[in-house]
């Protein structure tokens, strides 16, 4: 499937502000298989007076600006088109839990895709009694990795609510998964906590989601959503394999990749500093429309 994908995030200051730098990560990400980037690019208005874009350790494409002057609005509109196939990655392959370890005792690889950058805590993730025990309840003797992965990520999806009102961008992990409730971040730090807590190197994974409209409605433009899911590493044969929590399935051919990290932190899609008096608002829109 071939998707045309549109983000516009907008904001506007009760004051100029004076100073801002900030770092950007929204294009879409080329991967070796099952995604490939034919075009994309990111305006930025006003014009700021510095700009990179560069790639970041983990791979991600990834934007830095900065303004010197005052400026009482930032917009920012990415445009790409993206191939994404819907398959699945087969599983079979996969390793027993029990032999994990082995496999990650012998592993020499430091590169950005390496596992063992993601089986310690992180900013956002803490290894944590409860969400371990939770985890544990979850395997049975003689389960690969990749049904590790299943148990555990619908497991969440049966004890969580989504609910958009119950958390915010900085709610611990912690407090999510004790209220039970929270967003697709909150779905995917808490598995990330889960898998880690159990051996099994996980992290972040940020993208853009197709939504349907509901059967005879028409689509709305700016509907669709950013997102975040899971992609966890199920041994050297099978490799990283990438599950949504929030909608308890693999991520298929609606799952657009833009970044991979250990957590939120590494990847947000837009954080920064600048000098500010008073309020500001912010809209953000995403349009993924098939064209085949």
């Amino acid at each position: 499937m071939i998707f045309d994908i549109k983000l516009q995030i907008a904001y506007e200051y009760a004051n100029p502000a004076v100073g801002g730098r900030h770092v950007v990560c929204v294009m879409p990400l080329g991967l070796t298989a099952g995604q490939s980037v034919q075009s994309a690019q990111l305006t930025i208005d006003p014009i700021p007076q510095e700009r990179l874009d560069r790639v970041d350790f983990f791979g991600n494409a990834v934007t830095e600006f900065s303004f010197r002057g005052p400026h009482d609005s930032v917009s920012l509109t990415m445009r790409a088109r993206v191939m994404r196939d819907g398959l699945v990655p087969s599983v079979a392959s996969a390793v027993p839990l029990d032999a994990l370890a082995r496999e990650l005792a012998q592993c020499r690889d430091v590169g950005p895709n390496a596992p063992l950058h993601f089986l310690a805590p992180s900013s956002r993730v803490p290894i944590d009694p409860a969400m371990t025990a939770f985890a544990t309840a979850l395997v049975r003797p003689g389960l690969t990795v990749a049904e590790v992965v299943m148990a555990v990520g619908s497991g969440l999806f049966r004890h969580m609510r989504f609910d958009p009102t119950a958390t915010k961008v900085d709610t611990p992990a912690t407090e999510a998964f004790a209220k039970g409730r929270g967003v697709c971040q909150d779905f995917s730090h808490i598995m990330i906590a889960c898998l880690r807590g159990i051996g099994v190197p996980a992290g972040y994974v940020s993208g853009y989601l197709r939504t349907l409209p509901p059967p005879g409605k028409p689509r709305l433009e700016g509907a669709d959503a950013m997102h975040a899911w899971v992609r966890a590493w199920c041994g050297q044969a099978t490799g990283w394999v990438e599950f949504d929590p929030t909608n308890n399935c693999f991520a298929g051919g609606d799952h657009i990749v833009v970044a991979h990290g250990r957590d939120y932190s590494d990847v947000a899609p837009i954080k920064g500093t600048m000098r500010i008096a008073g309020g500001q608002k912010s809209h953000q829109a995403v349009d993924v429309i098939p064209l085949n």
